[in-house]
């Protein structure tokens, strides 16, 4: 009998160890229930799930379990940003930025991605707010044009400006995605060679330097564009490129990477505390922690939080020498006792990306400690998903998900790795 009992009992303790291994690890404060890894918060963060081809967000992934959701960027507020610095920039400099007195201000323009809403929306951004593009299917046409040094292109148009009398002519000499060889693209070596081959045929048509992220940004500033003078504008905020404004960089946008990785930890971490939605964000949590409501907006129907852009120019790019500080008052120590210690598994999708490996990352090291957050950082190689979700084998042991896609397309592959 004693055997029997004994044997019972062993039963009941695997089959425990079964569920517990199956279910995932717990979640919430204070609490030892067990969690299907299909109910464990999720946030994409970066790349938002979205269709490449037509921006259309995936609001399946999106609706993944009631605590999924993206944090990012608002695109087309930061793409308007950009656009309209890059005009601001030739209006006040008029006088000197044609550079050939050909009454034509030519610009180049690295795009990142053809298939990445960010990118795509960067692109439409500059050729908007310069007159240069074309609609197509209702939207501004962000397709590179390859070269166009006669102005005859089909995907972007001649726009004209007219400053202090005089009437110049805006046009894109040339775009392309800066992909390289092996399928990478947001890629800083491509741009370095592209405005190589690209000042080669155009040389001082080449009046302004537009690319879609300062990775590449600064890879055609170095080779080509500081030393012939020719402002460049890039996007991001990094540290390499606010620092470059003083040696003749045109200027940048921050996104507010200091929110943006706050943001992509305190949704999970709110979710596994059982906090109230909006903790330490809209509202002060215990210690003290929020946001300013001019930093962020939240968009219930596309369940995102997007964070605000600010233009970073010669006039206040002192302020952003240090872009992995943390937002200042959301920077308080929550406590173990009411926000235990849990464990996140997190991808970056490329990591050799400037913006999440330098500026990104670091943040996110920040905030995991404040938030007594344990990460698992998965670098990927930028180029495939399987990649990542290999690594991504035995989910049971994290109990949170921040996700960074190679493509914005590929949602699913994650999700039903969560499924199993």
């Amino acid at each position: 009998m004693k055997k029997q009992k004994a044997l019972g009992a062993l039963t009941l303790v695997l089959g425990a160890s079964l569920l517990l291994a199956a279910c995932g690890s717990s979640s919430g404060s204070g609490s030892d229930k067990t969690v299907a890894n299909k109910d464990k918060p999720v946030v994409f963060y970066n790349r938002q799930p979205s269709n490449s081809s037509n921006g259309k967000l995936d609001m399946t992934t999106l609706k993944f379990n009631k605590d999924t959701y993206y944090v990012g960027f608002d695109a087309k507020q930061g793409a308007e940003v950009q656009g309209k610095m890059i005009k601001d920039y030739i209006t006040k400099n008029i006088s000197s930025i044609d550079r050939n007195n050909d009454g034509v201000i030519g610009y180049v323009l690295a795009i990142g991605d053809v298939g990445h809403n960010d990118s795509i929306a960067r692109t439409r951004g500059v050729r908007e707010a310069l007159g240069t593009g074309v609609k197509k299917s209702g939207d501004i046409n962000s397709a590179p044009a390859g070269m166009n040094t006669d102005g005859k292109a089909s995907v972007v148009k001649d726009s004209k400006l007219t400053v202090g009398g005089k009437t110049y002519t805006i046009r894109e000499l040339a775009s392309q995605e800066m992909k390289n060889n092996s399928g990478a693209t947001w890629d800083a070596a491509t741009a370095g060679n592209a405005i190589g081959t690209w000042s080669s045929s155009l040389g001082n048509k080449i009046d302004v330097i537009a690319s879609n992220n300062d990775g590449m940004g600064m890879a055609m500033f170095n080779a080509w564009s500081k030393k012939n003078k020719v402002p460049t504008f890039g996007y991001d905020a990094n540290s390499d490129a606010v620092a470059a404004i003083s040696e003749g960089y045109g200027g940048t946008v921050s996104q507010h990477a200091d929110v943006q990785a706050y943001l992509t930890l305190r949704v999970l971490r709110n979710a596994l505390d059982g906090a109230k939605k909006g903790t330490g964000i809209e509202t002060k949590d215990k210690v003290g922690n929020v946001l300013a409501k001019d930093t962020y907006a939240y968009r219930a129907n596309e369940r995102s939080y997007y964070a605000m852009n600010v233009p970073v120019t010669a006039d206040n790019y002192k302020d952003f020498m240090n872009p992995t500080k943390t937002y200042p008052d959301a920077s308080k120590q929550l406590s173990t006792k009411t926000s235990p210690e849990k464990k996140v598994w997190l991808d970056i999708y490329n990591s050799s990306d400037n913006f999440l490996g330098s500026t990104y990352q670091p943040l996110l090291k920040k905030y995991a400690k404040l938030m007594n957050l344990k990460v698992e950082f998965i670098g990927g190689d930028g180029q495939t998903e399987s990649n990542i979700t290999n690594r991504l084998g035995n989910p049971s042991q994290y109990d949170a998900f921040a996700i960074n896609m190679v493509k914005t397309d590929n949602g699913s592959s994650y999700t039903s790795i969560l499924s199993r």
